[in-house]
This record gives C-alpha cells, sequence and structure tokens, in this order.
C-alpha cells in the first residue's frame, strides 16, 4: 500500500469503524418526533446533514432550533442512540484493516465526536483497543466541530507528525478537522454523508474503508 514508518491514521468512529446508520437515523427521527418533525429517511439524512449539528435541524426546521429545543431533541439523540446501537458492528473489514496498517510500521489512533466515556468502553468491547496509540473521544457540549477536538488530539500524540497524518472519516467535518491541523483526509461514503458532499471537500472520496487505507498509504508516502 506504500505505507512508511511514521505515518499515522486518525480514525473517525461513528459511521466509520462503527457501523451504526440504523442507529443514527433511529435516534434522530425519535429527535424529531419531540418537534413533531416528520422522519426521514437514510438518504434524506446523508443529503441533509451538516456540522454543527444545529444547522442541521434548521435545514428541517426553515430556522435554528431555540436552546430548549436543541437541549430536548440532543437528549432525545443520545438517549434513543444509546438503545440502538446495541444492534450495530464494526464496519466490514476492520479488525484485518487495523492489522495490516500496523504491520507496515505505522500507527493509528480514534478521535471521535461521540462522548469520550461511552466511546472507550465501547471500543475496547471490539476488542480493538489495542491497536490505537489513543482513543479520544467528545469532552464538553455535543455539536460542535471536530476541528479544535482535533489539535488537542494530535499534540497528545506526541511525535506524530501532521503531515504524515491522514484522517479517515464518513463527514465533511473530518476534512475540516483535518486541513486545520495541517493533515490530509480521506473521505468515506459508508456514513453520514453522501457522495456528492463529500466531494465538495475536495478530499480524496471512497466508498470502502479498504480503499480509505490504501490512500492513506499513498498520501502519507507522497
Amino acid at each position: 500500500m506504500g505505507m512508511q514508518t511514521g505515518a499515522h491514521i486518525v480514525w473517525d468512529w461513528n459511521g466509520t469503524l462503527f457501523h451504526d446508520n440504523d442507529a443514527i437515523i433511529g435516534a434522530t427521527n425519535a429527535a424529531f418526533a419531540e418537534l413533531g418533525l416528520d422522519p426521514i429517511t437514510m438518504e434524506q439524512y446523508r443529503e441533509l446533514y451538516c456540522v454543527p449539528v444545529p444547522k442541521f435541524y434548521e435545514r428541517l426546521l426553515g430556522r435554528l432550533p431555540t436552546e430548549a429545543e436543541w437541549s430536548v431533541m440532543d437528549d432525545t439523540f443520545h438517549r434513543h442512540y444509546t438503545e440502538h446501537r446495541v444492534g450495530c458492528g464494526l464496519t466490514e473489514g476492520v479488525a484485518e484493516l487495523l492489522v495490516g496498517w500496523a504491520s507496515g510500521g505505522c500507527s493509528q489512533s480514534i478521535l471521535s465526536m461521540y462522548g469520550h466515556t461511552e466511546l472507550v468502553p465501547l471500543v475496547r468491547g471490539f476488542g480493538i483497543e489495542g491497536h490505537f496509540i489513543r482513543v479520544d473521544g467528545r469532552t464538553g457540549p455535543s455539536g460542535g466541530s471536530k476541528a479544535e477536538h482535533m489539535v488537542r488530539h494530535l499534540a497528545a500524540l506526541g511525535g506524530v507528525e501532521p503531515g504524515r497524518t491522514v484522517v479517515i472519516g464518513d463527514a465533511a467535518d473530518d476534512a475540516v478537522a483535518a486541513q486545520h491541523v495541517g493533515a490530509r483526509a480521506v473521505l468515506y461514503t459508508g456514513g453520514s454523508h453522501g457522495r456528492a458532499s463529500l466531494e465538495e471537500t475536495g478530499a480524496p472520496v471512497v466508498d470502502t474503508l479498504a480503499e480509505a487505507v490504501a490512500e492513506a498509504g499513498r498520501i502519507a508516502a507522497a
């Protein structure tokens, strides 16, 4: 795959390593119901979803939700997501890809906007925690961008060069976060965003995580 020692992948979790589309759409529609909104399909979700998340709701409501509405919807989403996620698993081929990347002398970590206290035991429960030099979830309020979290994540890794780092995720915000720290991104179509919105970022867009890892290897070796 053209990998070189020193290359690093920062993996996204939801919609990337963790195939939780069913949980996401189920929890989203539960949150919509709190405001009397009609349910949406996964295809509509991928077309409309954006960060910060209140802007996503604005596209559906025609206005930004009030602070009280956002609080209700956010709490409802997370409560229902926790219930739905138990039926979800890792994206196909993840375990083999993690082993393969490490075997080339490369490192990897996870940075997710899912809450840190929920993320760590979830990763550990799948038996893959040992593949990562660091696992970071969101601390603080939900709904924001990953960019500033990426700054702290790379700083905490120590010795990982942004120029040899590739962020693999399923959202346009992953590309924004990568650019913010001087890294590159590869975006995966199997999660929260449709291909069209991902391509608008200018980052490479792929349909499988195997393609994402191969592209990350080429980027890091360039």
